[in-house]
């Protein structure tokens, strides 16, 4: 059962969503904490106001394995997003604003509408900005029965005030862990302190859920996966990111490694990211996160790599 299920029959979960909505008069839903009142339309880092901005949503078949399962990880592309990653892959979401502004109920009729095309999880994919809209269309569609767990798929800037009112509602965080060295996450993200922010939500997300827990088919129900992309030149300090989530999460951790940068966006710009990651390289991330006593490890791997 959803986590979210037992706080809409509570009650409560609509203390939640006036909860969330009060981070929006003076905005601080995610740590960067600008200030302005995005219930009067105005934006802040995020370019979004009082109505999220939907790019894209459907069945997904490329991500984590214990999402996908038979029929799919259903995704909604949120657009816009609290990170400025200079080599973002969905650059034209995140940063160039593509999508439309949607109700409430539009976002409750996507939910409803991935539930019935049979996906096994409503994954939000860069929510962190959104926290309030999203729990507001939750309380619509879960009138309308939806049941499936919600996958929380952030950049892993989060704040502990806006994850604490997520607290019994979120079923799977996954959360990424991009840096461990702060000034690498301000040339790279436009992000001050990412890897402390960072650390704290991670603990958090743990806190709430745990290890990710599946079932007899393999496909997730609840807990903690972290994704980590491997960056060319060791610019994502991968040692010091699994020993982190080995030491101060979980051995038992679910951890995707991921080996699929290619330049996009500024990257090509960028002396140290202007190429795609050796085979070496992401062999290197995979042997340390084993060091580390990291076992499971997402099978996903890339087509093509250079050797």
């Amino acid at each position: 059962m959803a986590a979210y299920l037992e706080l809409y029959r509570s009650g409560k979960l609509r203390g939640r969503i006036e909860a969330a909505k009060s981070l929006l008069r003076s905005c601080h839903v995610c740590p960067r904490h600008c200030g302005v009142n995005r219930l009067e339309g105005e934006v802040g880092n995020c370019r979004t106001a009082d109505e999220a901005i939907v790019s894209s949503y459907g069945p997904h078949f490329g991500e984590e394995t214990p999402l996908v399962g038979r029929y799919g990880s259903g995704t909604i592309f949120f657009t816009n997003c609290n990170l400025r990653c200079l080599f973002c892959q969905n650059y034209s979401i995140s940063q160039l604003g593509q999508g439309e502004k949607v109700s409430k109920e539009e976002l409750a009729y996507m939910m409803l509408s991935l539930q019935a095309r049979g996906c096994h999880n409503i994954n939000l994919v860069s929510p962190t900005h959104v926290v309030p809209q999203i729990l507001e269309a939750l309380e619509v569609a879960v009138k309308l029965g939806l049941h499936l767990p919600l996958v929380y798929n952030s950049g892993g800037y989060d704040s502990l005030e806006a994850l604490s009112i997520l607290d019994g509602i979120i079923d799977i965080y996954m959360p990424d862990m991009k840096y461990s060295d702060e000034r690498i996450a301000r040339e790279l993200s436009g992000i001050e302190n990412y890897p402390l922010v960072n650390r704290a939500a991670v603990k958090e997300m743990h806190r709430q859920v745990g290890d990710l827990r599946l079932n007899e088919e393999g496909i997730a129900q609840r807990g903690l996966l972290v994704r980590h992309l491997v960056l060319p030149n060791n610019l994502a300090g991968t040692e010091e990111v699994v020993n982190f989530i080995s030491k101060d999460i979980s051995l038992n951790t679910y951890v995707n490694i991921m080996a699929q940068y290619r330049p996009c966006y500024k990257a090509h710009d960028i002396p140290s990211l202007a190429r795609p990651i050796s085979a070496a390289e992401f062999q290197q991330a995979v042997d340390l996160a084993h060091q580390g006593g990291l076992y499971r490890l997402d099978r996903a791997r890339p087509l093509v790599m250079r050797l």
